[in-house]
């Protein structure tokens, strides 16, 4: 189980005094960090009129990556689930292995009149995830982990691969991108007790070390997209 382990890392930070900056953090493979960032914007975008957009984005565990979705504006359900793998390997204590092929992800559905699918994926690469570390993600470790855009189409694919290219070429993370695009086969939700999981456990270590920082990072950043009141699973027959 992934609680145990989590929890005893998050006390160990305490007990060390890191968690008293309240500064937006990227942990790395060693449990120190790096400052969550900025991205330029991408040059290419789409222009969609339709009311509804899905977007499907991996990037370390899911809590997190719902989490800031779920508090940006034009969002209407972000979703933890899992993409990448057959219908029948999508559970948790099976994609925990990593050999399902899936990888830990979130559904986003939003208004593309409200918020693009590039802007998505500005703020996916600058606050939900470090695009720079492969198959992991701070402490964990293993290809679910990975950071990954699953395409719905030729537009999506179009805008995701150019931007990676763009933030490639850009060096704005001094490391390269290895950021995965690929066609979107498939996404199935995960298990009720992940769902909302930041919003219903903020005291619990790992959010606190982990993912409240991609919040802060999310309203500092990004004031304009940032709302208070989260969007949750549940509310609009997210999970249907």
């Amino acid at each position: 189980m992934r609680l145990r382990p989590k929890l005893l890392r998050a006390a160990a930070f305490v007990s060390l005094g890191l968690l008293a900056s309240g500064a937006a953090l990227w942990p790395n493979a060693l449990g120190a960090a790096e400052p969550a960032r900025a991205v330029p914007a991408p040059t290419i975008d789409e222009t969609n009129t339709a009311s509804t957009e899905t977007a499907v984005v991996a990037g370390g565990c899911f809590w997190g990556v719902q989490a800031v979705f779920q508090h940006v504006k034009g969002v209407s359900e972000a979703v933890s689930g899992y993409s990448g793998g057959a219908k029948d390997a999508a559970a948790y204590q099976l994609v925990g292995t990593g050999r399902t092929g899936h990888a830990e992800s979130v559904r986003i559905r939003f208004d593309p009149r409200v918020i693009s699918y590039g802007k998505i994926l500005q703020l996916y690469f600058s606050v939900a995830t470090d695009p720079t570390e492969l198959n992991r993600q701070g402490p964990d470790v293993g290809n679910q982990y990975r950071s990954e855009i699953f395409v719905a189409g030729n537009a999506q694919k179009r805008v995701a691969e150019a931007y990676v290219a763009q933030l490639s070429k850009s060096t704005v993370f001094g490391r390269p991108v290895v950021t995965r695009v690929d066609p979107l086969a498939g996404f199935y939700p995960a298990e009720d007790y992940h769902q909302n999981f930041a919003t219903l456990h903020p005291d619990n270590g790992y959010i606190a070390y982990y993912d409240l920082p991609k919040l802060d990072a999310l309203r500092r950043l990004y004031p304009d997209l940032y709302r208070e009141k989260p969007v949750l699973v549940g509310e609009a027959g997210a999970t249907e």
